[in-house]
């Protein structure tokens, strides 16, 4: 348990004083935009003795690092395509969140692949999951971190996913799940904070001139800032700040329906997309009892916008058309409670032509890394590998500046709240608090244990907790992002009036 000052505490006396300091001052680096990439840059930033601020145009995790699956990859589908160097590097960083960053945040996941989806579905699952066991086992950590991919029975396909058809048996993988992506990139924002990095959302900058960086707040007001190299990672919208980077957005989209209608499962049922032998349609357990149904791979043309993606009408029916291929009591649109969207940011290569055609989802996953004068562009990677994108970030950014640690230290450097399972275990506060916020839960608990809204389990401490600590400013902050509750829209226009109520409430 915490006890003393939460380490890295955004509260909003810190965020008036960062502003006040902010204006003419000077620092080693400033970090454009606050998903889990740029969270993960400021991080190793701070911990290597740089002076960092990080700047966020909105709220922590707004854009693309809230609409993921909440998966922690090990890299099976990397090795589809061949690209064993990325599957080794997804198994290594799922073993340090898993093991060390963010034991906390992260559970053992198993994936089923039922035999009704076709035995030569389930041999292919097969010869891919023990090929990335083997993998799992060659890197540090990996041993022994998750079970192996084996053979189940008709009975135990039953147990797993109820709403399976029933068939002879099928194949069951494992794989990391995130309870929250949002609370990940929280929880790197705050350590960087512990770290000595300011972290100011509502903050967007306008432009990069030389060493000025040039930003707006929300309220209004204007300020510019000297650094000594500006890294951009604002995901699909680094165009912004460097226009010369192909990107080639693809849109991802998920469904959300009651966990009720496939039975309760308690593994992700796997199904592959029709014609496709590296694509799936997962149906994602979790531990509020909703389902997760994803992922689509859209190519997107056009600027992209602030504004949230939504799902297309097409995306809806392919993901219910594919899962149901394999239910007893096939989904319909009734069903639906809620959807989501979000754009990953992929790089196309300099070899390619003029435009991407619609093969986004056979681009790669690897990020790119480049300078533009001060600019220093990430962009494109996978959530599971922000770490191993953000050494290799602040590597450059040391080397340029010529000061500041030359090595890493963040793959032994658990983030706030994290403990090892064992300890993790023994904290006496609701579970699914632990799950959320680790050694931290009694305080969220401390401060309040009913329910935002009846049936949800959500409750006022952590709206409270998000207001103190976490930085949260808006309804919005609160109810899609520091807790999920916006995910099923009915139940978060029940809770818009507890959040308001607590924003009034604290100081």
């Amino acid at each position: 348990m915490v006890t003393g000052p939460l380490p890295g505490s955004l509260s909003a006396l810190r965020r008036d004083r960062a502003l006040a300091d902010l204006s003419g001052s000077s620092v080693d680096v400033v970090v454009v935009g606050g998903g889990v990439t740029g969270t993960g840059v400021a991080l190793d930033a701070a911990a290597r003795g740089l002076s960092v601020v990080l700047l966020e145009r909105a709220d922590l995790a707004s854009g693309t690092s809230r609409w993921s699956s909440k998966l922690v990859h090990g890299g099976l589908r990397y090795l589809a395509h061949g690209e064993i160097g990325l599957a080794r590097e997804s198994a290594r960083e799922r073993a340090v969140l898993t093991g060390t960053t963010a034991p906390h945040l992260v559970r053992p996941l198993p994936f089923l692949v039922p035999d009704v989806a076709g035995r030569s579905v389930t041999a292919l699952a097969e010869a891919g999951g023990r090929a990335a066991d083997l993998i799992r086992r060659s890197v540090p950590g990996g041993r022994g971190s998750l079970p192996s991919t084996r053979r189940v029975s008709r009975a135990e396909v039953s147990r797993l996913v109820p709403g399976v058809r029933a068939g002879r048996g099928g194949v069951v993988f494992w794989d990391g799940q995130l309870v929250d992506d949002a609370r990940l990139v929280i929880a790197l924002a705050r350590t960087a904070a512990a770290h000595g990095a300011q972290v100011l959302t509502g903050a967007t900058v306008d432009a990069v001139d030389g060493a000025d960086v040039h930003l707006g707040l929300d309220d209004g007001e204007a300020l510019t800032l000297r650094a000594g190299a500006v890294v951009n990672a604002a995901g699909v919208w680094s165009q912004r700040l460097a226009p010369a980077i192909r990107l080639v957005p693809s849109r991802g989209s998920h469904l959300v329906v009651p966990g009720s209608r496939l039975g309760s499962p308690t593994a992700a049922l796997t199904v592959p997309l029709p014609g496709s032998r590296s694509r799936y349609v997962f149906a994602l357990p979790q531990p509020d009892g909703l389902v997760y149904l994803g992922l689509t791979d859209e190519p997107v043309s056009g600027s992209v916008p602030d504004d949230d993606p939504v799902p297309s009408d097409y995306e809806v029916r392919q993901l219910l058309d594919t899962v149901n291929q394999v239910l007893t009591s096939p989904l319909s649109h009734s069903d639906v409670v809620g959807s989501y969207a979000g754009l990953r940011p992929l790089v196309l290569p300099d070899s390619a032509g003029t435009g991407p055609g619609d093969a986004t989802a056979d681009l790669s996953r690897k990020h790119l890394l480049r300078w533009d004068g001060p600019v220093l562009s990430v962009v494109g990677g996978k959530l599971t590998t922000y770490r191993a994108m953000a050494e290799e970030t602040v590597d450059a950014v040391v080397e340029r500046l010529g000061r500041g640690a030359a090595r890493s230290g963040t793959a032994r450097l658990p983030l706030v709240g994290a403990a090892s399972r064992a300890s993790l275990a023994g904290i006496e506060a609701p579970a699914r608090l632990v799950a959320r916020y680790g050694t931290e839960a009694p305080v969220v608990a401390g401060l309040g244990l009913e329910p935002m809204v009846d049936g949800r389990a959500e409750t006022v401490g952590e709206l409270r907790f998000a207001v103190r600590h976490e930085g949260a400013r808006s309804v919005a902050d609160l109810l899609d992002r520091r807790t999920r509750i916006g995910l099923v829209p009915a139940d978060r226009a029940r809770a818009v009036p507890t959040a308001e109520r607590v924003l009034a409430e604290e100081p």
